[in-house]
């Protein structure tokens, strides 16, 4: 068996260990009939993967259209009626 890899039935029967060595040795690759079927990573390594690479603000400041002139200013115009 290589290191961070786990054959399902032993995953199942030694989940706390499998956790365990997520947390601290890194990613845990469990095998379903030979082939390679989930990851188990710690909340740390999960956060890192789901983490923005650049916060909102920047992606607009560095987005194609920041460039534009657009015209942002609001209509003074009273809406209109509608019946719902």
């Amino acid at each position: 068996m290589i290191e961070n890899h786990w054959q399902l039935q032993d995953a199942k029967n030694k989940f706390s260990n499998l956790v365990d060595k997520a947390q601290h040795n890194g990613p845990q690759v469990v095998t379903k009939h030979g082939k390679d079927a989930v990851v188990i990573l710690s909340i740390d390594e999960y956060k890192k993967l789901i983490k923005p690479k650049m916060n909102l603000v920047k992606f607009f400041q560095n987005s194609p259209l920041s460039k534009e002139d657009l015209d942002l200013t609001r209509s003074k115009e009273i809406p209109r009626d509608i019946v719902l």
